[in-house]
């Protein structure tokens, strides 16, 4: 089996001044994880090396760069899942970590539950070792600013929804074993203790080596009332393809619960799909050694993997 990995930077509206850093995101966090790949690596390694990439990157929504709640601090969201055997990790609302995706993937194999939250979350990981990051330090200047704008008494804190962004991956591996995994900082000037999609199985990813998987991005409320991952996978159990299920499923999510958003998906064949309904999506895919990337609809550019890295060394 060929390996493919497809990684999203989140769906929605991605300023001019931030589509280069985002395109830039999507492709550097691909090649680490099909680095991963072509090393004979799982695609539960490659998905969690691409979305800890991008964790680290303060163009995203998610770990270093995510949004703010109502009281100016960092909730993150994440969840990993492997298509073998359906094992799953999640963490939700979890303060003070440079990476819920690793925190995600030790409650998949360390230990017997599949989600923690908070104060749980955070004990588990003091008890994993994993070291603290002040809050202070995940805060971008940019979450900042957009958190003060949305307490100003005439702002539209949903304007300020549409250029999030949510971060997936999903992969299959040379063994044929699918996996996905997600992480968001969630909503800005949400609720303390909201927790979206993302850390929702069937909601924000999904996997099974039966089918396929994929990991989602957008409007988390309502990607949660249509169960988007499972939805899709679900319509490729039916005989549609990669991009059939997601534009059938992103259409529902529309027409049923006026949902916009964006999704990634890997079947067990190797065929991929990046699909959104929102103004544009960040995304980047390698298969055949040919690497994809895109932000705008129809928007596809593509390199071979060795000419990508040569540039990517040179600061893409």
């Amino acid at each position: 089996m060929k390996p493919v990995i497809v990684v999203h930077g989140g769906a929605g509206r991605i300023f001019k001044e931030r589509e280069e850093g985002s395109r830039a995101g999507v492709v550097r966090a691909t090649l680490r994880g099909y680095g991963i790949l072509k090393q004979g690596g799982s695609a539960l390694d490659a998905v969690e090396e691409a979305v800890r990439s991008m964790e680290d990157d303060p163009h995203f929504n998610a770990g270093c760069g995510s949004v703010l709640n109502e009281k100016g601090e960092v909730e993150m969201d994440a969840i990993i899942m492997d298509g073998k055997n359906l094992d799953s990790g999640a963490v939700s609302a979890v303060k003070c970590i440079a990476n819920p995706i690793k925190l995600a993937r030790l409650v998949m194999e360390k230990t017997k539950h599949m989600l923690l939250t908070d104060h749980g979350a955070h004990l588990f990981a003091q008890g994993m070792g994993i070291a603290e990051t002040p809050g202070e330090k995940l805060i971008t200047e940019r979450s900042l600013e957009r958190w003060k704008k949305n307490l100003e008494p005439d702002s539209n804190p949903e304007e300020f929804q549409k250029d999030l962004g949510t971060v997936g991956a999903v992969a299959i591996d040379s063994e044929g074993n699918v996996a996905c995994a997600t992480s968001t900082g969630g909503l800005s000037n949400k609720l303390i203790g909201r927790v979206g999609d993302t850390a929702c199985i069937g909601s924000g990813g999904y996997a099974d080596n039966r089918s396929g998987a994929t990991s989602t991005t957008g409007h988390g409320e309502s990607i949660m009332k249509v169960v988007l991952a499972r939805l899709i996978l679900y319509h490729m159990e039916q005989g549609m393809s990669p991009e059939m299920a997601a534009d059938t499923a992103l259409d529902y999510m529309k027409t049923r619960v006026g949902g916009l958003g964006g999704v990634i998906v890997v079947n067990g064949s190797g065929e991929w799909a990046a699909r959104f309904s929102t103004k544009q999506m960040s995304w980047a895919a390698v298969k055949d050694d040919q690497l994809h990337y895109g932000i705008y609809a129809g928007e596809r550019h593509t390199k071979c993997v060795d000419e990508a890295l040569a540039s990517e060394s040179e600061g893409f």
